[in-house]
């Protein structure tokens, strides 16, 4: 349950024994395992050796001995290496070894061939300040870094967690050095990135302003639930990167506050969570007050590809877009989280979600997140837990800002390390030791529960999923049942119960999507019939 590696045991015992009429037995090495080392015993080799084939022998163990102490060593030195921040660099997950494909108009160019370094990319050391702890690219920098500088429009789809947002900041940041003349005075932006919730604008501005810091480039991060002042101060100071929710974004632009005249460069991160919220209209409004003339060879997409998201770019973006998917367009569940379902009645939750507490967060110290469906919900969780001694905190749309950051930070520091949070958190939240997930109520979705689930097993690290399904989530069985024979998880009989069947994927607003069309397809033609008189 815990989702550690199991260790075979070691015995005291040596593995064979080699006697020789001449000499005293070869007494063999014994190996003594700690928790954090292991130290080795010398072998005892007899001072005479007459036999040519024992000597023969030895030398080979010997040989064997070194072997498999520098094989010892390179995996000490890699695992130490492979530690690595998420969101850019070298992916833990095993990525690098996933199916990558590559689709779109003149992708096979040479100049478009995938980089294998940083030092490939060619571009100034200023721009890879943010990558020096990194040793290469990962999959999806490597693949789209290439087309994003040479200004191609891209839609990349890779997993959380797997560089996603230096995949395209990295491009930003060179398309803005090139095009800013900077000087006194006010700045429009140049680069404007959309995000679906607070927290992931958040995230995405930290490494943005990171990022661009060495050179001399400016970012703001806009967002509802806080106060609109400082925000306005920081734009009129002059910004190059405006990182911001819909909402917020409108607001400032109907206020004439922003001024998305300049922005040439655009991203739409989570682009299917921002539809599937009901962002549509917004989006298609700041995307129209952008720079418009230079439209077809500066806007890029990062986001899943849901129909409602092929219509979208369709209208904004170039005809022939390139598409990177790394790893599997399926539905597929990170194969670091031990996954388990639990079937039962909503009466019992409450209960069972005390028990699972007393299993998982004994030490009150280890972190936990545990998700609500609504945000009543979770206010009512967040009060259940702490009347019964457990130090939690909460999260979701209906908090203040500025209680939302607190709770986050608290969480994060370890001050209170037990989070009830809705779905706000199931995209945004980058925390690397989230040790346990608990999915208290089932999302409305399967993508938001694999979202959910991993929050936890990031960095190369295990993690715990438990989640209840009950008689109201039957619908959803089918698609959960897949996830989990996808990776290679228990399917519990109670679950196989409520059958197989995978209903059309929908969505919360736009109902079914049907099968997915191809990034670079040719649009409908519209066929007119000529009215006729004749009869077959």
């Amino acid at each position: 349950m815990s989702g550690k590696k199991q260790e075979l045991p070691v015995s005291d015992k040596p593995l064979a024994t080699v006697e020789s009429p001449m000499t005293e037995t070869i007494k063999k090495k014994k190996k003594k395992k700690s928790k954090h080392s292991e130290e080795t015993q010398e072998v005892e080799v007899p001072q005479e050796v007459t036999n040519g084939e024992e000597l023969s022998n030895k030398e080979k163990k010997k040989k064997k001995k070194r072997k498999r102490e520098e094989n010892e060593m390179e995996n000490k030195k890699k695992k130490e290496t492979d530690k690595v921040p998420e969101d850019s660099g070298v992916s833990n997950g095993g990525e690098s070894e996933q199916k990558v494909v590559v689709t779109g108009k003149d992708v096979e160019e040479a100049k478009y061939a995938a980089l294998t370094s940083f030092a490939e990319s060619k571009l100034p050391e200023n721009v890879l300040d943010c990558c020096k702890t990194f040793q290469k690219p990962s999959p999806i920098q490597s693949h789209s870094w290439p087309f994003l500088l040479d200004g191609r429009d891209l839609i990349g789809i890779a997993k959380t967690g797997s560089g996603k947002t230096l995949a395209f900041g990295i491009p930003a940041i060179m398309h803005m050095l090139k095009k800013n003349k900077k000087g006194k005075g006010t700045r429009n932006p140049t680069c404007l990135v959309l995000s679906p919730t607070r927290e992931l604008a958040v995230q995405i501005s930290d490494v943005l302003s990171e990022a661009g810091e060495p050179c001399g480039l400016k970012s703001i991060c806009v967002y509802g639930g806080s106060s609109k002042r400082p925000q306005i101060n920081a734009i009129r100071s002059g910004v190059d990167i405006v990182i911001g929710t819909p909402g917020r974004l409108r607001d400032l632009i109907d206020s004439n506050e922003l001024r998305l005249s300049d922005v040439s460069f655009v991203v739409l991160d989570e682009a299917d969570r921002m539809l599937d919220m009901g962002f549509e209209e917004p989006v298609r409004f700041i995307l129209s007050k952008t720079n418009k003339g230079k439209w077809l060879r500066n806007q890029q997409l990062i986001a899943t590809w849901p129909m409602e998201v092929h219509k979208l770019a369709q209208e904004f973006m170039d005809p022939n877009p390139v598409k990177v998917v790394i790893g599997s367009v399926d539905l597929a569940a990170n194969h670091d989280v031990l996954q388990i379902i639990e079937v039962l009645d909503d009466r019992a939750r409450d209960q069972r979600l005390v028990a699972l507490l007393e299993k998982y967060h004994k030490s009150q110290k280890n972190r936990v997140l545990v998700f609500a469906l609504y945000k009543v919900e979770a206010d009512r969780l967040e009060r259940f837990l702490q009347t019964r001694g457990w130090k939690a905190v909460s999260i979701h749309g209906n908090k203040a800002q500025s209680e939302r950051t607190r709770s986050l930070a608290l969480f994060k520091e370890g001050s209170c390390p037990l989070l009830v949070a809705t779905d706000v958190a199931a995209r945004g939240l980058d925390i690397p030791d989230v040790e346990v997930v608990i999915n208290y109520s089932f999302p409305l979705t399967t993508e938001d529960y694999v979202h959910r689930i991993g929050r936890t097993g990031r960095a190369g690290k295990k993690g715990v999923a438990h989640t209840f399904f009950t008689q109201q989530n039957k619908g959803l069985a089918g698609e959960l049942v897949n996830v989990l024979r996808e990776a290679k998880q228990v399917v519990p009989a109670d679950l196989l119960k409520f059958g197989t069947h995978v209903k059309k994927k929908e969505s919360k607003l736009y109902g079914p999507h049907f099968k997915e069309i191809a990034a670079d397809a040719p649009k409908a033609k519209k066929i007119t019939f000529a009215d006729s008189d004749d009869e077959d």
